[in-house]
Order: structure tokens, then C-alpha cells, then sequence
């Protein structure tokens, strides 16, 4: 067996000390990577904590918006009922979309944008809504003017109507109070047998009165009857058989005597005998002289 020398001591490996520099490295790489990674970690941390804050913040932002939009549709007022019926219907989609924004979380982007969308279509139609009510209330203060318009003139026609008709009337009384015939120089007086007049009950036998018809251009023309009524001194109307009843006043008149004459608008005139009468008696005898339109005029007569 050989023996090593004693003086000769063990060589160190080699490259000892090169390999414990390398494993200070890796760990000061690692902790680099290490560092890093909770830096990179820190930041998608804050990142993320940023965007929900955000997201929260459109969310808040958006309910307010549609809460605002649900307060405007309760104060939007209509005097249509057709209106009022789509507003209750649309009132009703704003409260339901307030109620699943408020379930919904702030973080579900797809829902938001949906919401975000019926936003804004139910924004859309309620502008519609206060164009349409605008404009039937423009309208229907215009049918309004136009209406207080038409009663207004209706009104003024109405009252020159009236008027017209006022003036029309008068007139007419005035052509009619102008057509109606006249009579002048009305006289009546007892005649005897002999055909001479007496002023005697005992002697008179009949009465002729006489009268002139005045001219007027006015009046009806062609045939015509004139009537005398001759009242005795006791209120009796003196008939005989030849006697006629008047149309006059609205009513049938007795009369004494008549005649028809052709009037032509000339002046007539003309004698009214009464004949036949058995008994005169003594006093004052009032006699009317007329046609079925006027009376032409009185007189008197006394018998003693």
C-alpha cells in the first residue's frame, strides 16, 4: 500500500468560489422579478380599482339621468286622452328601467350601454310628446280664436240681421201705414120718402152717408168694398137685409151698408145708402166708415 506524502496538503476544487457569486445573482434577479411583479400587481390592482370607480360613477351619473327623465314624464301634462294613454304606457317603461338599473351592477358594461340606450329612445319620445302637444294646443288655440271669431261675427250678422230686420219692419209699417186709403169729407144724413134730407125721426126712412177716398199711389189697387156702420142713439147697429159682416181687426165685424168701388189710386168718391130701416129713433146716431184693412173716419148725426 502506498502512502501519500505528508507534506503535501489537498488542492481546493476548482471553481468553488465562482459559484457562490452565481447564487447571490439569482437571488438579486429574483427579488428584481419579484419587485416588479408586485409593482405590475399594484398597478392592475389600482387600475382596476379605478375603473369600477369609474363605472360606478356612470352608473350613479345614468340613474340620475333616467331617475330626472321619470320625474319630467310625471310633470308632462296633456288635455288629449289619447296623449295621456301613451304617456301612462311610457311613464311605466321609465319606472321599470329605473327599477333594473338600480339591481343591475355597475361593472355589467353590456347592460349599462343597453340602458344608456333606452335613454335615450325614451328621451326621443317624449320630445315627440311635446311636439305633439304643442302643436294640438297651437291648434287648439287657433280652432279657439277662430272659433270666438265666428261667434263674434255670427254675433255682429245676428245683430245687423236684427237691425235690418228692425228697419225692414219699420219700413213695412211705414209702406203699409203709407198704402192704407183715407177717407175725407165723411158725412151722413137722414133722407125722407120724397128723397130730401130731414133732421125729423118721424120723417127719416133712410141714410146715406157719403165720403171721398184720397189718392195714393201706395195703395192697393182694383176692387175694393167700403162698409158704414151706423150705431142708433141706444148702441143698436142699424141692419137691414143687405147687410154684410167685415173682416176686420182679427175678428167678423156687423156692418150697416156697403158698396164696392174700383180704386185706382185716384181719389173715388162715393154715396153708402141705407135703406129699409122700420123705426128711427130720436137722438145723436155715430157712424164708422171703413174697409177690411183701415178705418177711413167718424161722423155724427142727430135725429130729433
Amino acid at each position: 500500500m502506498e502512502k501519500r506524502p505528508e507534506n503535501i496538503k489537498p488542492t481546493p476544487l476548482e471553481g468553488g468560489k465562482e459559484s457562490t457569486g452565481g447564487g447571490r445573482t439569482a437571488i438579486v434577479i429574483l427579488s428584481i422579478v419579484a419587485a416588479v411583479l408586485a409593482v405590475i400587481l399594484a398597478v392592475l390592482y389600482i387600475s382596476k380599482s379605478r375603473l369600477v370607480n369609474d363605472l360606478r360613477e356612470e352608473k350613479a351619473d345614468l340613474t340620475e339621468q333616467i331617475v330626472n327623465l321619470q320625474h319630467d314624464y310625471a310633470d308632462l301634462t296633456s288635455d288629449y286622452e289619447s296623449i295621456n294613454s301613451q304617456l301612462d304606457s311610457s311613464r311605466e317603461e321609465v319606472a321599470q328601467l329605473v327599477e333594473r338599473i338600480q339591481k343591475t351592477d355597475a361593472t355589467n358594461r353590456r347592460l349599462m350601454r343597453k340602458y344608456e340606450k333606452e335613454l335615450g329612445t325614451l328621451r326621443s319620445i317624449m320630445r315627440n310628446y311635446i311636439v305633439q302637444i304643442d302643436s294640438l294646443n297651437t291648434l287648439n288655440h287657433k280652432l279657439t280664436a277662430d272659433a270666438a271669431a265666428a261667434r263674434k261675427e255670427t254675433a255682429t250678422v245676428k245683430k245687423h240681421n236684427e237691425e235690418l230686420q228692425k228697419t225692414v219692419e219699420e219700413l213695412s209699417d211705414k209702406v203699409e201705414t203709407g198704402a192704407v186709403i183715407r177717407g175725407r169729407d165723411i158725412r151722413a144724413e137722414a133722407y125722407n120718402k120724397h128723397g130730401k134730407v130731414v133732421d125729423k125721426a118721424s120723417s127719416a126712412v133712410r141714410i146715406l152717408t157719403s165720403l171721398c177716398l184720397t189718392e195714393n199711389n201706395l195703395a192697393q189697387t182694383g176692387p175694393m168694398r167700403v162698409y158704414v156702420v151706423i150705431t142708433d142713439p141706444e148702441g143698436n147697429i142699424l141692419k137691414n137685409s143687405e147687410s154684410r159682416v167685415c173682416n176686420y181687426a182679427g175678428g167678423e165685424l156687423e156692418t150697416s151698408a156697403s158698396r164696392e168701388v174700383d180704386y185706382q189710386g185716384s181719389e173715388v168718391e162715393l154715396s153708402i145708402y141705407l135703406n129699409d130701416i122700420p123705426k128711427f129713433g130720436k137722438g145723436i146716431y155715430n157712424v164708422q166708415v171703413l174697409t177690411e184693412r183701415a178705418l177711413l173716419g167718424t161722423t155724427q148725426f142727430m135725429l130729433r
